[in-house]
Formats: structure tokens, sequence, C-alpha cells
């Protein structure tokens, strides 16, 4: 099977640190990928430059027929790329001026270019979907931070993407919220939505992932399944991640 997503030797350099060193990836269609790994390795930096938040050094970019160079990218490629990619950040990034009904018509406005009754019809059908029907009108100040994010994953959703891209999408967030975020992502997971989820709620990453990818040193050191990479993980590097964090 061909791959829907192909990251093929992304490198991020920040001045003279090399955070991503020759990333190479393939995603299927409907696949989950959970990216675990110590903090400062490049994961979130991953995904960052898979939506051109961070703009790669070296390397493509392949979401289904469009692929994207970093050596010759343009803005229309760019726009492109972020048409096909939604993306969950772990601080939220609503906008505080803006209600949850039009943050989440902003992407749809703006991005996809729909006309606003259009996007506010989708918008309150996304509304409805993450439970928070009755908070369209609530500007984000008056909303729990598990409301918040999602939100932002409503808004994410709400672009039909071909890959979403969760970043800690519960490290920002009090312990009484994080079921409700996370019960929200299994729920659009089921849908096999194919995702790539930074994330470091072991657990919830060994039930959600098809594949588990661990990240050190900017490098991807070892994948697999769930349950080889948490019952038999190869490397001594990853092995001695897991009994850290377990």
């Amino acid at each position: 099977m061909s791959c829907q997503i192909d990251i093929d030797g992304l490198v991020k350099r920040f001045g003279d640190n090399t955070v991503l060193n020759g990333i190479d990836l393939c995603l299927q269609p409907g696949e989950r990928v959970a990216i675990i790994g110590p903090s400062g390795t490049g994961k979130s930096t991953l995904l960052r430059c898979l939506n051109y938040l961070d703009r790669p050094d070296e390397g493509r970019i392949t979401v289904g027929d469009l692929t994207v160079d970093a050596a010759k990218a343009q803005k229309s490629d760019i726009l492109a790329l972020r048409r096909r990619t939604g993306f969950v950040f772990q601080n939220y990034a609503l906008f505080a001026n803006k209600t949850a009904r039009d943050n989440i018509m902003e992407g749809l406005t703006t991005v996809r270019g729909w006309s606003k009754p259009k996007a506010r019809e989708r918008a309150d059908d996304i509304l409805a979907q993450i439970g928070l029907a009755d908070r369209g009108n609530s500007y984000p100040a008056a909303m729990s931070g598990g409301q918040q994010q999602r939100v932002g994953i409503g808004r994410a959703m709400a672009l039909d993407a071909d890959l979403l891209l969760f970043d800690e999408p519960t490290s920002a967030l009090d312990p009484e919220w994080v079921g409700e975020v996370l019960d929200l992502i299994r729920r659009i997971a089921d849908g096999r939505q194919t995702m790539l989820i930074v994330t470091h709620e072991m657990q919830f990453a060994r039930e959600i992932a098809d594949r588990i990818v661990f990240m050190e040193g900017g490098r991807i050191v070892e994948q697999g399944p769930p349950s080889q990479i948490f019952g038999n993980a190869q490397d001594d590097r990853t092995r001695a991640f897991l009994r850290r964090v377990g």
C-alpha cells in the first residue's frame, strides 16, 4: 500500500542546533501514529514543520498527490499543504476575541474560502460533535481548559484534513479535563482519521495508536506496533525511556 503521508529526509536547524536530523516516515490512510520520546528531541518541531509553522531546511512532505520540497516551497505550496493538514496546539491557540463558533469558522473562511453562512453551518455541526452545541457564543475566557481544547480540536476537524496533527493535546490541561479531551480524540480516531500525535500519555498512546514512533536526538530511533514498543522494545534507548516514564 502506498503512503498517504510521506515524510522524506526532513531536516530542521535552529542556528547551529540540528533539531530534526533526516526524518523519514510514511503513514497509511487512516493510520494513527503516536510519537513519544524525551523532551527537546524534536517531536513538536516535526509536527510544526509538517504544517510549515516552522519551515524545514531540507526534505520533502507529500500528502496525497501534493509534494512540498523545502528547497523550493512557495507560498502557494505552503497554503495547499495547510489545506490538507489540521493542527491542534498544546496551548489551544484560540482567538481570545472570537467566540467558539467564530474560532471554528476562521479556518473555513480564510483557508478554505467558504462563505460565512456555509462556515457557520459547518461550525455548528462541529460544535455538536464535540459536545459544545450550547457554547457557540462563548468566548475562550468563559470556557474551561478542556472546553477550549475541544474547540481547538473542532477547528482542526472542520477542515476535513487528510492529516490531523496533535501536539501534546493534554499537556496544558488540569488533570480533571484530560479525560474529556482524550475521549474526543478517541472518537475521531474511530472514524479512521489519519493522525500524528505527539503525546506524553503512554497509556493513551498504547490504546489509540496503530504504531508508536520513538524519537531521540532529532532522529527516529525505533518504531512498531504498541505491543512491540511497550512490551519488547529492541533499542536500549527506547527501553530506558519507557522505564523512566513508566
